[in-house]
């Protein structure tokens, strides 16, 4: 059971099982579940860069998101003939920078103070991209359908397809992050959120460090946007990524664990698939007799009281909890006497 303790091969599991996934003839489970939730965990996996291997706290997480689909969208409109992963990279790069610019002012001191800044950042990026016309292609009402897209000719518009191609960056860029958070740079992240001081005294340069996981977390957040929107909805409006939002990616990844890989699919599987399957059980147990506010209503108090349950069982996240359990798996069947766990 090492595979359930270890994140490089927890992921690769993690990799035939998406694309064995591809094999299930289902366009809603492609296009209701698995494109979004690749988003999410996309998105989380840039906050818990910052939050949890860097320990700085962002309440941002929609705007940056909201800047990688409306930067995708500039790039393809005004640059004519710009390869979509190009300006897939683009949006995350513009978003990279946007995130230094609010960041900075709070990286540069310990608290709360990145998480007020980013605050700031989720109501102003909203306002620019609802009052000026020029990031909508001049778009007046500031929302935009996102065009159809394709690589090398090749159009991806099923949603087999569009799920496919948010599988394929989701993986390359989260194989990146298992390398970065095993790197040295990664391991400046972690002595930074332990302990700032000691982290002065080994030599770590605290402020470019923190500027440096403020960019990652800012560049993986933006293509997550990108996806969202070019993937997804399949439509760009500054409604989509408001404060609640924010509030969800942050959600995925404390349930999900801090400073783990893994825990970023794992709480994004718990906050895209659970209220999923709470509206088909709702539906199957009330049928037409339920108001349909009302339902929604109610898997918004389940899934709620969900959370709290879990974080006040299991604080660690989930990942957490699969390690304890591949532990206790591991314990229940003893080497023998002078054999070293090393070699299990």
């Amino acid at each position: 059971m090492k595979f359930i303790r270890s994140e490089p091969a927890a992921f690769g599991l993690f990799l035939l099982l998406a694309l064995a996934m591809a094999l299930i003839p289902s366009d809603y489970l492609f296009d209701a579940v698995l494109t979004p939730f690749l988003a999410v965990s996309l998105a989380a996996l840039g906050l818990n860069i910052l939050a949890g291997y860097a320990g700085q706290v962002s309440l941002g997480s929609a705007a940056f998101m909201a800047i990688g689909a409306f930067s995708t969208y500039d790039l393809l409109y005004y640059i004519p003939g710009l390869p979509l992963l190009i300006a897939f990279a683009g949006a995350g790069l513009i978003t990279a920078a946007v995130a230094l610019v609010f960041g900075l002012p709070g990286l540069r001191l310990k608290g709360f103070y990145l998480a007020i800044s980013t605050l700031a950042a989720q109501f102003f990026v909203q306002w620019v991209f609802t009052n000026f016309p020029w990031f909508s292609g001049g778009d007046s009402s500031g929302v935009v359908n996102a065009p159809p897209i394709a690589i090398g000719g090749i159009l991806i518009g099923s949603p087999l397809r569009r799920y496919l191609l948010s599988l394929l960056i989701v993986a390359v860029l989260s194989g990146f992050a298992l390398l970065l958070t095993r790197s040295r740079v990664g391991q400046s992240f972690l002595a930074i959120r332990d302990n700032e001081l000691a982290a002065r005294v080994l030599g770590v340069n605290v402020l470019k460090t923190k500027l440096i996981a403020c960019a990652v977390s800012g560049f993986y957040i933006g293509i997550a946007g990108a996806l969202w929107a070019y993937l997804y909805v399949r439509l760009i409006e500054p409604a989509g990524y408001d404060l609640n939002f924010s509030f969800e990616i942050l959600f995925v990844v404390i349930i999900g664990g801090l400073a783990s890989v893994r825990g970023a699919f794992l709480g994004a599987a718990f906050m895209v698939v659970l209220p999923l399957a709470l509206s088909r059980a709702g539906a199957a147990i009330f049928g037409d007799t339920f108001d349909s506010g009302l339902v929604d209503i109610s898997e918004q108090i389940i899934l709620g009281v969900l959370i709290i349950l879990f974080l006040r069982l299991e604080p660690q996240g989930l990942s957490a909890l699969i390690s304890r359990l591949g532990l206790k798996k591991k314990q229940s069947h003893p080497l023998p006497s002078g054999v070293s766990h090393e070699f299990n």
